[in-house]
């Protein structure tokens, strides 16, 4: 079951990768070379907290081993690497599936 610590941290590290940017509307006068959101850093912003919530995981599982942590922060730092992982399959597979339809378009 998740603790209210660990829903904190989930949604700080949303945050931190800018679904703030997702979530509101563009203004008209936004574009790519008007200062607007930049999908290629979004997208890097994405793959480096998956990748550092995966070396927090493994960092945490070698400490535990080393009976040098406790086993819930092992838990807590795999969920957070696992939740990680499927989000950005999600957000992986919306943006192969968005592909796919903008080829069917006709031209």
């Amino acid at each position: 079951m998740a603790t209210p610590g660990f829903a904190a941290n989930a949604y700080a590290s949303i945050k931190g990768m800018g679904a703030g940017n997702l979530m509101r509307k563009p203004l008209a006068s936004e574009g790519a070379g008007a200062g607007g959101p930049d999908f290629q850093a979004l997208i890097g912003k994405a793959l480096d907290a998956t990748a550092d919530a995966g070396r927090k995981a493994d960092a945490q599982t070698a400490s535990v081993a080393g009976g040098r942590a406790d086993i819930v922060n092992v838990v807590t730092a795999v969920a957070e690497s696992e939740a990680a992982i499927e989000t950005l399959v999600a957000v992986r597979d919306r943006v192969i599936a968005a592909y796919e339809e903008i080829m069917r378009m006709p031209v």
